[in-house]
């Protein structure tokens, strides 16, 4: 099956990312009003094509067409905790996505390896291989990464995503929040957006309003997995009415 990847670029369970002082003066200087053509841009930026593609075509929309149930496997107890934060406020951000953490890895569809950095290659290699670890390693030296496999029709079956736990608190939530949403769909990381996690230039350790847009137009029933860019391009209007609505009223956002 066709593997698509992303990169990017201790702390008490109890603290939450708005408290570390790196995120919080992102929130405060955050971007929240955009225009349509700036919405719909970064969702077709960001959606179709792959930053590093194994294999298959990357021109399609991919994304879950079942629950999505992430397994985290590692051993710090407060990263797990902060992991299954970053989860659920995903969950309560994006309308039609249905994303919960489970306790085994037999009942997960994303596996969540939760690594130290001098373990990130040899993880990666035992995913993917010593050649193609070697080529990530030199091509883009990432801190984190996702995976995932899709079938023939397009939808994903099941991610990859590792995480380092020791990089600092900044680091963590700014992998967590970027890999866990690619791992959903939108895998391509692009410069050519400037307010989306989604692009290498940019570490946010939130769930920024621009990135609530595109994964709620990802996960609206209306946009399938399997669509090309001008299927997408047809019923985008009408979905980002809806969409629109949803992400203001869920951050009282003004007219």
């Amino acid at each position: 099956m066709p593997v698509l990847l992303a990169l990017i670029g201790p702390i008490s369970s109890s603290i939450a990312a708005s408290e570390i002082p790196q995120i919080a003066s992102r929130q405060r200087a955050e971007k929240k009003s955009f225009t349509d053509a700036e919405i719909l841009e970064g969702f077709l930026n960001t959606t179709f094509g792959a930053e590093y593609h194994l294999s298959g075509r990357v021109d399609r929309i991919r994304k879950y067409t079942q629950p999505v149930r992430l397994f985290a496997d590692g051993r710090r107890a407060d990263r797990k905790a902060q992991l299954a934060k970053v989860v659920a406020d995903i969950a309560s951000r994006v309308q039609h996505l249905d994303i919960a953490m489970v306790e085994t890895a037999e009942e997960a569809n994303v596996t969540v390896k939760l690594v130290r950095d001098r373990e990130l290659y040899r993880t990666i290699a035992s995913l993917y291989g010593n050649d193609r670890a070697r080529d990530i390693r030199i091509s883009l030296d990432p801190q984190c990464l996702t995976g995932f496999r899709k079938n023939d029709r397009y939808e994903i079956e099941h991610s990859d995503v590792i995480l380092t736990v020791d990089n600092g608190d900044f680091v963590f939530f700014d992998c967590a929040y970027e890999e866990v949403l690619q791992s959903l769909g939108p895998i391509n990381d692009t410069s050519a957006t400037p307010w989306t996690m989604f692009n290498d230039d940019v570490s946010m350790g939130f769930f920024d309003v621009y990135d609530q847009y595109i994964l709620n137009l990802l996960y609206d029933p209306r946009i399938k997995a399997g669509m090309t860019v001008e299927e997408v391009k047809a019923v985008l209007p009408d979905v980002l009415k809806d969409v629109r609505a949803f992400v203001k009223k869920l951050n009282n956002l003004p007219e």
